[in-house]
């Protein structure tokens, strides 16, 4: 509950973005959030043992497709229809079980350079010319390395098993290194210092339906077809997500043999869809509705595995977190606290994302080929053209027909080749007469 009362603030960052990309008024992007708020309260409702959030790898991409259109009525229909179509292919594929299959049949190189690209995008963003690093850059990046060392540092790691001031910031996550940057930017004035008021937030529902498709229009199918690809990269990141969760609850479950926990992935992917169409139809939300949040379910599980007494269920975890978070965002003091230093949460969050990318894709290619490919896909993902995904799924599709199925073939061949000339060596060595039944 602590924890989602500081970490809530990660979901207040999309406000920036929901003003710049779509054009809402603070006011309405405020009523999103909430909206949001509930769609996270979902999956501990209906039974999936993960902790939701957005697909945050893929926002970069999602920010591409968005510059193709104005701000405002035009940008809300684009986002509706990426919306939809990402519902629509978590729908079906969730209901056919189809999506380990298509997720397997993309290739290796492909899928690990859309990560590595969706990463490379996301810091190109945060340390561009007017960006927000350069608004704030000793804060921004002062959070930054504070966050990083908690998570992802093997010192820091070491540091925990001795010592139990450690081991109680690490189940804090990122926050330590949010309210580090907050307290740097009030200081040294990177960031206004707040406006701390008192009371009830008052979300205007009203002004953002008057934004929603009901009036400004539906999508058409241009838009839809220009939301394709995005949309199936979305896909691909959120399915690794749901991967990656499960492995979590795991690595906790063996532990609490008083629970049985479902990783039901039909169940993870028809909750993810009804989540996508919630925001379609009341919310348009730039960072799409994702199966995971990976810093908090990490921590929840850990917290989890140390028995009933810390925490009886996970599906109570997970569900207090985002429950506590939803009513913070009725509280205006937090609201108005955290206001001023919204960018700095967003910019937090795609940094850390973007090293995790990296990190994760560059860990699952497995020879110089694949490397070669993703590099090319990631590099061509993260340039500042609007029709950059697109590009990067050809050339990725491409440099693989090319070059990693002639090297596979090749391989292949040569290990035949090896495997017949092995064959009649035994063979000969046996009709001699020194070959053993054994040895043979």
């Amino acid at each position: 509950m602590i924890q989602a009362f500081l970490m809530f603030v990660v979901s207040l960052g999309m406000i920036p973005l929901l003003q710049q990309y779509l054009g809402l008024p603070y006011e309405a992007a405020l009523a999103g959030v909430v909206i949001c708020g509930i769609g996270f309260m979902l999956p501990a409702l209906m039974g999936v043992p993960l902790v939701p959030g957005w697909i945050t790898p893929a926002i970069p991409v999602v920010l591409l497709y968005l510059q193709n259109f104005e701000p405002g009525p035009e940008a809300v229909k684009a986002m509706v229809a990426l919306q939809i179509e990402v519902c629509v292919i978590f729908l079906v594929l969730g209901i056919t079980g189809l999506g380990d299959k298509l997720v397997t049949l993309i290739p290796n190189s492909l899928k690990c350079g859309i990560i590595i690209g969706a990463g490379i995008a996301a810091m190109m963003g945060e340390l561009k010319a007017g960006g927000r690093v350069s608004n704030a850059p000793f804060s921004i990046l002062m959070g930054a390395m504070i966050a990083a060392y908690i998570l992802f540092s093997l010192s820091f790691k070491s540091v925990v098993l001795r010592s139990r001031a450690a081991k109680i910031i690490s189940n804090f996550g990122m926050v330590p290194g949010i309210v580090v940057a907050m307290l740097i930017g009030w200081v040294i004035g990177e960031f206004p210092l707040p406006d701390i008021q008192w009371g009830i937030t008052k979300p205007d529902f009203g002004l953002l339906f008057s934004h929603l498709a009901f009036n400004v229009g539906w999508p058409d199918w241009n838009m839809f077809l220009l939301a394709a690809p995005t949309a199936v990269i979305a896909y691909v990141i959120a399915f690794g997500d749901i991967l990656v969760g499960f492995t979590l609850v795991k690595r906790a479950d063996h532990q609490r043999p008083d629970e049985v926990i479902e990783n039901n992935v039909t169940r993870a992917h028809l909750v993810t869809a009804i989540r996508n169409a919630l925001h379609a139809v009341l919310a348009p939300w730039p960072g799409l509705a994702g199966p995971l949040w990976t810093p908090v379910q990490a921590v929840i599980a850990e917290r989890y595995a140390l028995g009933r007494k810390s925490m009886d269920t996970l599906y109570g975890g997970q569900g207090v977190f985002w429950i506590s978070g939803f009513l913070a965002l009725f509280v205006l003091p937090l609201v108005s606290m955290f206001k001023p230093v919204l960018p700095l949460a967003l910019s937090l969050s795609l940094i850390l994302t973007a090293y995790i990318c990296i990190m994760v894709g560059m860990e699952e290619l497995k020879d110089s080929a694949e490397r070669g490919v993703a590099g090319i896909v990631a590099v061509t993902l993260a340039m500042p053209d609007t029709k950059a995904t697109i590009y990067a799924i050809v050339a990725g599709l491409v440099l693989y027909f090319l070059i990693e199925r002639q090297n596979a073939a090749s391989r292949k061949k040569g290990e035949l080749s090896m495997i017949l000339d092995t064959t009649e060596a035994i063979e000969a060595a046996d009709e001699k007469g020194v070959v053993s039944p054994a040895q043979k």
